[in-house]
């Protein structure tokens, strides 16, 4: 099995992340990389030694590349998306895939016509700690899941971010931010989502940011700050869901699944270890559960990784194109909710990615 050729769309601050971990997957040659800036791809060529930095328009005329990984701003996913697969490469995303579920549906479409695969982050479900997750639901420890909730609350990412501003804007916000952590995360252990109810808010309508190099500047806040939404599952689990970026401070988990025998609380789904925590009936106490699959380490890219051993194989792969636009919909159809304060019946659906079973597939992908 050959190593895929990759070439890298957008240089900016995500990009090191992937750069740094995409050096261990056997699957991936990463090439070349390129930006709208191009001293800021060629930085990152002389940064990580990736032999060539190139404009955008060069990078999609490149016949020797075989897959583009987009880590543009989310507003541009969908362009960067339909150019790479007008070029004849397949494409893997930064979340969220589009900004709009009927941009996601014509990243699919095209792919479709193409004969070209897509794929998009996140991939932290396939780390240790919801893969382990997952074992333990389908191993039926804490009994038929009933219900689950999830949480992300902070003050903004105006104190930390060189560069905010999209943050604020459509495409942006916490729910299309950090929602596709906790989503995908959900979806991949309870399966697809049929409808959705939401109710949102801007508490803050500016915002000063405090980080460099852009301390001082006020943004104008044009998207939703604090997001609720009920999402109802096709397996019958009721879920909840808070995203905000108007919490100074909580004391809330992050995500938790509710059984008819007991409880499980996972971890941060933004990253790829644990803990894993269960309270059963027979115990009634907390114990947390041993990491038994997947990676704990930040591997994120982990994803393009399998997508690339995927695509010779011609097996699906875990970080799909389909469950990428279905949360994109429930995103979407949350925001519409709380905007006509109305329950919203989704129109797509997804198949829950097979469990990882312990020492197999994917820790394969790893030199």
């Amino acid at each position: 099995m050959r190593r895929l050729t990759v070439g890298i769309i957008g240089c900016g601050n995500i990009s090191g992340v992937y750069l740094e971990a995409c050096r261990a997957f056997d699957a991936l040659d990463i090439r070349t990389c390129a930006d709208m800036v191009l001293s800021r791809a060629e930085a990152r060529a002389a940064e990580f030694g990736i032999p060539t930095a190139s404009t955008v328009e060069a990078l999609l005329a490149d016949p020797s590349i075989d897959l583009i990984l987009n880590l543009t701003i989310p507003l541009a996913h969908a362009d960067i998306s339909l150019a790479a697969l007008n070029a004849g490469k397949s494409v893997y995303s930064e979340k969220p895939m589009a900004t709009t579920f009927a941009e996601c549906r014509a990243i699919l479409e095209s792919a479709a016509r193409h004969k070209l695969v897509v794929g998009a982050a996140p991939d932290t479900f396939l780390g240790a700690g919801l893969q382990t997750s997952r074992g333990l639901l389908d191993a039926g420890l804490i009994g038929e899941p009933i219900g689950a909730a999830a949480f992300m609350t902070c003050h903004g990412h105006e104190h930390w971010h060189p560069d905010p501003a999209f943050y604020y804007q459509p495409g942006g916000g916490p729910l299309f931010d950090m929602g596709p952590y906790y989503l995908t995360a959900m979806v991949s252990l309870l399966g697809p989502v049929e409808r959705v109810m939401g109710a949102a808010r801007i508490s803050f309508p500016e915002r000063t940011i405090s980080s460099e190099p852009k301390h001082g500047q006020k943004i104008s806040v044009n998207v939703p700050t604090h997001v609720t939404g009920i999402l109802n599952f096709a397996s019958g689990v009721v879920g909840t869901l808070t995203m905000s970026f108007d919490v100074w401070a909580s004391e809330l988990p992050r995500i938790e699944i509710y059984g008819s025998h007991g409880t499980m609380s996972l971890p941060d789904p933004n990253g790829f270890g644990g803990p894993v925590r269960v309270w059963t009936q027979h115990d009634q106490s907390w114990r947390e559960a041993p990491l038994n699959r997947g990676a704990t380490s930040n591997v994120r890219g982990i994803g393009l990784a399998e997508m690339a051993v995927a695509m010779q194989s011609g097996q699906p792969h875990q970080a799909n194109g389909e469950m990428a636009a279905h949360v994109v919909e429930i995103m979407e159809s949350v925001h519409r909710s709380a905007a006509e304060g109305r329950q919203i019946e989704l129109t797509s659906s997804c198949s829950r990615p097979p469990a990882l079973v312990p020492g197999t597939p994917v820790g394969m992908l790893v030199s």
